[in-house]
């Protein structure tokens, strides 16, 4: 069971990014995915979460009009494109899957985790 992160790195204040999110071992369909970021000395906080079936997403407040989260069933792959970033924003993210429905994922329950990759927004 693995979850690999892609996409990170450095970006000015305004600018995008795409994450993208390999799901292999298991049956990626069956899973809740979501995205978690991370800045030094905050807890780990989901930004956005998308269901199984009907692709139904639950933006975090915090992202709402800028992130928009994606999966391809047929690939196995989650993506999270990011617009108009701000220094705030910088975190290291985390894909993660989870059987329970969106709504009801939270970090301390989360059954698998990527390892992360850095996102930098700064001029």
């Amino acid at each position: 069971v693995q979850l690999v992160e892609s996409g990170g790195g450095l970006v000015q204040p305004g600018g995008s990014l795409r994450l993208s999110c390999a799901a292999s071992g298991f049956t990626f369909s069956n899973y809740g995915m979501s995205w978690f970021r991370q800045a030094p000395g905050k807890e780990r906080e989901k930004v956005s979460c998308i269901s199984t079936s009907d692709g139904t997403t639950y933006p975090a407040d915090s992202v709402k009009g800028r992130f928009t989260i994606s999966r391809d069933n047929a690939k196995n792959t989650m993506y999270l494109q990011m617009d108009n970033l701000t220094p705030e924003d910088t975190a290291i993210y985390y894909c993660a899957a989870d059987i329970r429905p969106c709504p009801g994922i939270v970090a301390k329950a989360v059954d698998v985790w990527g390892q992360g990759t850095q996102v930098t927004v700064s001029a």
